[in-house]
């Protein structure tokens, strides 16, 4: 069972800073991490792994120092990690950045699933998962809260929904992306970061996985950011005491001053 992770670093931080210019985070000289939905990614794949044997490549897209968080997912279990690094990578969308990802996979070589965290905590779109999927022609199932069968070509997994969740089978290969409800991702061990030291990782540029390069970066992004701006803060608020019903009365009051009822 080859197995293909995707994960994303992003920044640890809530003093996000913003390039003026082209409207996109600054990530360099800003603490990062993995993305925590993607730790659970790399937590599944380990386990399928450890059942049915394999291999776990882990890969990622970013400026260099994203290796951090390539090494740290080989000291999760990862057996393998490759690193697309270009300038022409710079400022994508979550269409460019899927359409990388796929090429980065298909340069990869032949796979039996693909795992993804649900969404990226300083995006929140859910877009670049199911953006690979379309991108190389693959079944996809989203919001996956368990694996209840994988074997024989085929795959079966609960897909978490508002209320309950769904049964769902698929052919292999398949992407999925995963919530936090499906494991609980594990520490690593002494062992682990002893080979993430050592370990090679790969890097690819854009030449190397034959990408168009007006598919990538800013010019391959239809979404465009005009503005981006932290609100203001709030002001102070009121606290109502007293009796019940007078404080029924004077919310009612402020209510309908405001117009609001």
């Amino acid at each position: 069972m080859n197995i293909i992770v995707c994960i994303k670093q992003v920044p640890d931080t809530t003093e996000v800073r913003i390039n003026p210019e082209t409207n996109t985070l600054i990530r360099e000289g800003v603490a990062s991490i993995i993305n925590p939905f993607d730790l659970y990614a790399i937590e599944e794949a380990v386990r399928i792994r450890e059942r049915s044997g394999g291999k776990v490549t882990v890969i990622s897209m970013g400026p260099p120092q994203v290796e951090n968080a390539l090494r740290e997912a080989v000291s999760l279990g990862a057996d393998d990690a490759v690193h697309l690094c270009d300038r022409a990578f710079a400022g994508a969308d979550t269409l460019a950045t899927s359409y990388a990802l796929a090429r980065g996979i298909v340069k990869i070589g032949a796979f039996d699933l693909i795992i993804c965290g649900k969404q990226a905590i300083d995006g929140d779109t859910a877009q670049v998962g199911p953006g690979i999927a379309v991108h190389l022609d693959i079944p996809q199932i989203t919001y996956v809260k368990k694996i209840e069968a994988i074997g024989n070509g085929t795959i079966r997994a609960e897909r978490m929904l508002e209320e309950g969740y769904d049964v769902v089978e698929s052919s292999l290969p398949a992407l999925l992306t995963v919530v936090k409800e499906i494991n609980e991702p594990r520490l690593p061990s002494l062992k682990g970061k002893l080979k993430a030291k050592k370990h090679p990782v790969t890097a690819w540029t854009a030449a190397d996985i034959a990408a168009q390069e007006d598919r990538l970066g800013l010019d391959g992004s239809p979404t465009q950011v005009v503005k981006i701006f932290s609100p203001p803060p709030r002001g102070g608020g009121e606290i109502f005491r007293g009796e019940p019903v007078e404080i029924v009365s004077r919310l009612v009051s402020e209510l309908e001053k405001r117009k609001i009822i």
